[in-house]
């Protein structure tokens, strides 16, 4: 019984691992990006020991932080592709 749910849990945060992973590989600034899904799997893997709530805390949080470092990482780009266009 415990173990079923313990499988519940583990497979949401590794499809969440694996999805956030794609998006690290580019970003400008690898570093924050890399600390983000360091605490992403750190939460994954204590939610797998049964400490699910200190667990999604900390899966979520680096979630978080991998979104804003990510978003950061656009608006570079974004600005840096149309500064490019204006001086051609």
């Amino acid at each position: 019984m415990m173990m079923n749910r313990r499988w519940f849990w583990i497979t949401p945060a590794f499809v969440a691992v694996v999805g956030l992973s794609p998006g690290a590989a580019s970003a400008a600034d690898k570093s924050k990006v890399d600390r983000a899904t360091k605490q992403v799997e750190s939460g994954a893997k204590q939610i797998g020991q049964g400490q699910v709530g200190s667990g999604f805390k900390e899966m979520f949080t680096g979630i978080g932080h991998t979104i804003v470092e990510g978003a950061k990482f656009s608006g570079e780009n974004i600005k840096e592709f149309f500064s490019d266009k204006k001086e051609r």
